[in-house]
């Protein structure tokens, strides 16, 4: 397994970013709107004028109460969650260098599936407050173990992620299939949804995902120099090795609080960045900015998607992106050539 091309390159000197700014006022004009839409949509439909007067001028009344108390949060919820998603695959194909990655890689999601699964079988990942914890227990333990036996190249990192992640599925199928119980406990966090979620404890994940995010944003400068190759970031006066960690770490509470509270929801961390690398223009501090905006508003569409498809119910939020992230992914290709991938 050989890595791909960097998928970054170092911004030419002198780019005005005017337009960049703007598309990021754009996107986030964008963001806004598909939120109040999502506010709006539902069993009980809610025009978003009133979704606005519910937010700003609260009167107490049904549409201002489903508002304000279920699809509010369900919303905010997924504007954090899609952030961090789209965040961390951003970083972690500019610290692997690869266009592939994505943050499942360092074995995150199949963490906290397994950490799960052993809760349930003990009895004590009970309700929507132990599977978080357990959930983020399981995330973090197996991102320090990858990046322990992974640290000294990217190309050891991914095979150990991959590695980890195929032990750690395997051994959790087994138990699941051993144990109808844990099975029963364990599927309705295994496809990744927003229904019902806004109700679990929310505010630590939230504040999590909330540091990190400017955490990135702050590591952003450096990782600039690093996805030109470690040689090039050493001249440059980075510290690579100081650089690599807190990345990592970064990525392990992104991901890991996201996959907790939502459960793995795929191909936002993989498709996001490659869409937004063309504006970002080789800045990753630009393709972390446009990441954090565009990742919501994917995740926001894909909630509402998950509302109207099926007039009996809902379809899970992670199902959707499924749908929709392979095709946009093909499109991607398409428009701006595998090379730019």
């Amino acid at each position: 397994m050989t890595t791909a091309a960097p998928v970054s390159e170092a911004p030419a000197a002198g780019r005005t970013v005017v337009p960049q700014i703007a598309l990021l006022v754009g996107g986030l004009v964008l963001l806004a709107a598909v939120a109040v839409l999502s506010m709006g949509v539902g069993a009980r439909p809610v025009p978003p004028a009133e979704v606005v007067r519910a937010l700003f001028d609260h009167h107490g009344t049904d549409d201002h109460v489903i508002v304000r108390d279920v699809r509010g949060p369900r919303a905010l919820l997924a504007v954090a969650v899609g952030a961090a998603l789209a965040v961390a695959g951003a970083l972690i194909q500019t610290l692997a260098r690869n266009p592939l990655a994505e943050p499942g890689i360092l074995g995150v999601t199949a963490g906290a599936g397994f950490a799960i699964t052993v809760g349930s079988a003990l009895g004590l990942a009970v309700g929507q407050a132990g599977e978080l914890g357990f959930a983020v227990l399981g995330s973090v333990l197996t991102a320090l173990l990858v990046a322990a036996v992974g640290r000294r190249s990217p190309l050891r990192l991914v095979l150990t992620g991959v590695a980890l992640t195929a032990v750690l599925s395997g051994v959790a199928l087994g138990l699941r299939l051993m144990l109808p119980d844990v099975f029963d406990a364990y599927r309705f966090w295994s496809v990744g949804s927003l229904a019902a979620r806004e109700q679990a404890p929310l505010a630590l994940p939230v504040a999590a995902i909330v540091a990190s995010l400017a955490g990135a944003l702050l590591l952003s400068r450096a990782l600039n120099a690093l996805a030109l190759g470690e040689n090039v970031a050493q001249t440059l006066g980075a510290g690579v090795g100081r650089v690599r960690a807190v990345a990592l770490v970064l990525i392990t509470v992104l991901c890991g609080a996201a996959t907790a509270v939502a459960g793995p929801i795929l191909f936002v961390g993989l498709i996001v960045p490659h869409l937004v690398r063309k504006p970002a223009a080789g800045s990753v501090p630009w393709l972390v900015l446009y990441a954090m905006v565009l990742g919501p508003v994917l995740l926001l569409v894909a909630d509402i998607g998950s509302r109207v498809l099926l007039p009996t119910g809902e379809v899970p939020v992670g199902i959707v992106t499924a749908f929709l992230g392979g095709p946009m992914l093909i499109w991607a290709v398409r428009r701006y050539g595998a090379g730019s991938l």
